[in-house]
């Protein structure tokens, strides 16, 4: 049997640490259940051993304690009244205007227009009253005496009707602008008290109708001039109530909670369900004996290694890429530390666990079926931690998982979004209905976690979405919604090439349609395909009229170099396109079009020229072949072939579907002789699949038009441009 080298021990632990690592940051962030440290033990009970405080911890207060406490805190606040000094000149203003306009009726038209100028201030007055204001002296004196009311009344302070009558407090606040005033509720006029004052100044005692009116005008100008602060005054109780100490006393460390044989007390049981509460709030080990720490490490260990195992023999080229495996662990990480706040703070709500969320990603990232597993994996890892040993955390985890991971297919644009969210919100619904029907549910509790479902998928999308970039970044892997982005005619590079190259950028559009249609009908990468070609020939920027699709006719700068100076023009495209790739920041799925695209192809043109030429004696044929290297992909060796293909139908004339076969056939058979698709994940059968594809477009871009006749403006066959004059 070998041993293992160093380099391989190194290979491989740097990624199976993770395992280890993910198994002990769920022991130290998941809450245990803490029972072998804390029984709780039933009062009445008889104690098997002694049960010592492990560390001073506070005995709280029951919720009906705290309640009671907080209302006898709360009754303590004195009640605040706010004086509103807009209130009395509010008075004064509005009983002034009445007698001003008393004043003007009586000297036009008297009592008939006293009655009127009342009804319009929204005030009834009898004839004799009316008759009283008409008189000048008696009215004059009324408006004194109001004025003076208010000055002595309002001015200090007056309630509104009944406000007093339901106050308890025996004393209260006043606040008058920026102070405050403790009075006796006693000394705080009512309106009754107004009322009194009132006719303590009566202008004319004598007169029962101005006995009457004075009092009415007294109550109709009334306006409060101390009002309830109620918002302030509960403010402060609301104060006073979050005060509460919610401790009722402390147990020191070392402190026996209950001896041995010992009955429970009512005590004791406070103590205990304390302590058991505290020590899951901290996240103590189920026991404290080594055993009880190693072993839930190790069976997270071993649950956690089967997916590293499907790596290792199912998706090693992402085993391979440690940065592929670092954000998968990073993922296993992050979905535990949420699945730990939830199992702390609302344990009986897993449904809000964001495994949708690492589902989806790794669906994005990968596949459907890599996802799948992962959630799966995951979910029995957060349902095997004791909190939530009692709860249905498996099922929903494995629910909202497999369903992310199955729902999420094409993301090419963000209203892909939309449907997986309503899947997952559906999927949590129909884990509520089994779950409530089995358990007794009420709707309405089967009806929130569903909810929750719902809002777990909308933000699990949003964060998928909002951190895919960065997964691209670290992964290296390149998702539809990057090259999307990257097919942008608007982009800095394709515009430089539609403005500096327009026939490299034409050919590139042709040789698009043609990869994206053979890529897709093979099981390759479609949009990878089309979006390579785009960027396959953007080194060509840098001397566009050395390539025959940019020159016009009989101006061609080769004629004036020697074969190998213009071979290495030729081959410099290669490097001046992964130059300005990397400036760009391509990704590498992208760049590599570039090269491989070409190959180790020879640049027969040149060397045939300058073996014919003889200038410089026997050429090097190394010196006439592309850098390489031969296409890795699919992608690339189609677009191979579809460059040849492309470039050589232009030279063709009454091209025929059968010619147009002919000419591909041997393209690609060239190719396939000289070895360049050796390296390129491909079978004959797909080849062929893809030499019917190009058939099939090519044929349909180069179909038979009809003549129209010239005198309608249309073009015929044997069209010529009229002879200028």
């Amino acid at each position: 049997m070998r041993l293992p080298t160093k380099e391989e021990l190194r290979y491989h632990g740097s990624r199976w640490a993770w395992v280890v690592g993910l198994a002990l940051l769920a022991s130290l962030v998941f809450p245990s259940s803490a029972t072998n440290v804390a029984p709780l033990l039933e009062p009445g009970a008889v104690a098997d051993r002694d049960v010592i405080a492990p560390f001073t911890f506070p005995v709280n207060k029951s919720d009906q304690e705290l309640a009671r406490e907080a209302e006898e805190l709360a009754s303590t606040v004195k009640p605040i009244y706010q004086y509103q000094e807009r209130a009395l000149d509010s008075a004064k203003i509005a009983m002034h205007a009445f007698f001003s306009s008393v004043e003007t009726a009586a000297d036009q038209g008297g009592a008939a227009a006293i009655l009127q100028v009342a009804k319009a201030h929204g005030f009834a007055l009898g004839a004799p009253e009316a008759a009283y204001l008409a008189k000048g002296g008696k009215r004059h004196a009324l408006e004194r005496a109001l004025s003076e009311l208010f000055d002595r009344a309002l001015a200090l302070g007056v309630t509104g009707p009944g406000v007093l009558q339901v106050e308890q407090a025996p004393e209260l606040i006043v606040r008058r602008r920026s102070g405050e005033q403790s009075v006796s509720r006693d000394q705080v006029l009512t309106y009754a008290q107004y009322l009194t004052r009132a006719r303590a100044i009566h202008p004319d005692k004598g007169s029962s109708v101005g006995d009457q009116l004075y009092v009415r005008l007294a109550g109709h100008f009334f306006r409060p001039t101390l009002i309830p602060n109620t918002l302030e005054t509960e403010r402060r109780r609301d104060e006073l109530r979050r005060s509460v100490d919610p401790s009722k006393y402390i147990v020191r460390a070392g402190d026996r909670i209950v001896g041995a044989h010992e009955v429970v007390t009512n005590e004791a049981h406070e103590k205990l369900v304390a302590l058991h509460s505290d020590l899951v709030r901290r996240g103590a080990a189920t026991s404290r004996s080594p055993g009880g720490v190693f072993g839930p490490v190790l069976r997270d260990s071993l649950i956690l290694a089967i997916f590293w195992v499907l790596l290792v023999f199912y998706r090693r080229e992402t085993y391979r890429e440690r940065r592929q495996v670092a954000l998968i662990g990073g993922l296993f990480a992050l979905v535990l530390l949420q699945a730990a706040a939830v199992a702390r703070f609302a344990p009986q709500h897993a449904e809000i666990i964001i495994l949708p969320f690492m589902a989806m990603l790794l669906t994005v990232l990968f596949n459907g079926r890599v996802s799948m597993i992962a959630a799966m994996i995951l979910a029995i890892v957060i349902g095997l931690q004791p909190v939530f040993h009692d709860l249905p955390a498996l099922f929903l985890c494995v629910v909202g998982g497999v369903t992310a991971a199955l729902t999420v297919r094409v993301l090419r644009r963000r209203s892909n979004f939309y449907v997986p969210v309503l899947i997952i919100a559906l999927g949590y619904l129909a884990g509520a209905v089994a779950l409530g029907l089995a358990g007794s549910w009420t709707v309405a509790e089967i009806g929130l976690r569903g909810v929750w479902g719902a809002a777990n998928g909308l933000v699990s999308a949003g964060l998928t979405f909002f951190l895919l970039p960065v997964a691209e970044s670290i992964t290296g892997i390149t998702t539809d919604l990057t090259l999307l982005e990257l097919s942008d005619p608007s982009r800095p590079l394709l515009r430089r090439l539609s403005l500096e190259a327009p026939g490299t950028y034409a050919h590139s559009v042709a040789m698009a349609n043609l990869v994206e249609a053979a890529c897709n009908r093979i099981g390759a990468d479609g949009l990878l395909g089309r979006v390579g070609c785009y960027y396959h020939d953007i080194g060509k920027i840098k001397n566009p009229q050395y390539f025959v699709e940019n020159q016009t006719r009989g101006n061609n700068p080769h004629d004036r170099l020697k074969a190998h100076q213009s071979a290495q023009i030729i081959k410099a495209h290669v490097t001046d396109g992964l130059v300005l790739a990397a400036e760009a920041r391509l990704p590498e799925a992208v760049a590599a079009f570039i090269p491989e695209h070409h190959g180790t192809t020879e640049i027969t043109y040149f060397l045939d020229r300058a073996k014919k030429s003889g200038d410089g004696g026997t050429p090097r044929p190394s010196d006439y072949v592309y850098p390489g290297p031969k296409p890795h992909s699919a992608e690339t060796a189609i677009t191979m072939l579809a460059d040849s293909v492309e470039a050589a139908l232009r030279v063709l004339e009454d091209l025929t579907p059968q010619k147009i076969a002919e000419v591909i056939d041997h393209i690609v058979r060239t190719k396939l002789n000289a070895g360049q698709l050796d390296e390129a994940p491909m079978t004959l059968r797909q080849i062929d699949q893809v030499k019917q594809e190009f058939v099939r477009i090519i044929t349909g871009m180069y179909h038979n038009r009809i003549d129209y006749p010239e005198s309608s403006g249309g073009i015929t066959a044997t069209w010529q441009p009229a002879a200028k004059a």
